[in-house]
């Protein structure tokens, strides 16, 4: 899925709670409209990518484990 957040798209952008204060190697995540939007901690200028609820919610299921 290749949706991207438009410009005028307010997003909630959040880190996970295992994240270090430092900002080092971390994504964002922030529910989009059909998908979740992942974007780089360290560079958020850079346009974000989506992925389908369903395979984020798979993946963090899988990681959890």
């Amino acid at each position: 899925m290749n949706e991207t957040p438009s410009a005028a798209e307010e997003l909630s952008w959040r880190k996970s709670s295992y994240s270090g204060g430092a900002g080092g190697e971390c994504v964002e995540v922030a529910d989009c409209v059909r998908a979740i939007c992942v974007r780089d901690s360290k560079d958020t200028s850079r346009p974000a990518f989506s992925v389908a609820t369903a395979a984020w919610t798979a993946f963090v299921s899988f990681a959890a484990q």
